[in-house]
């Protein structure tokens, strides 16, 4: 099983107050997406090499 970077309790509870449901696929590829981002945004600082603290510019 592949990595959370998510709380599914969190997410869950956002999508059910606006009276939705969530398939196990979505909490799944909601991660996947994080990490995608995350991955990018440490990309972004490693090419620059003058820091190494993500900010909200690298996202």
């Amino acid at each position: 099983m592949p990595e959370t970077y998510v709380v599914v309790s969190k997410v869950k509870k956002l999508v059910k107050e606006s009276g939705y449901r969530t398939g196990a696929d979505y909490i799944e590829n909601l991660s996947k997406k994080v990490e995608e981002l995350v991955r990018a945004s440490v990309a972004k600082i490693q090419t620059d090499g003058s820091r190494k603290t993500l900010g909200a510019e690298d996202l």
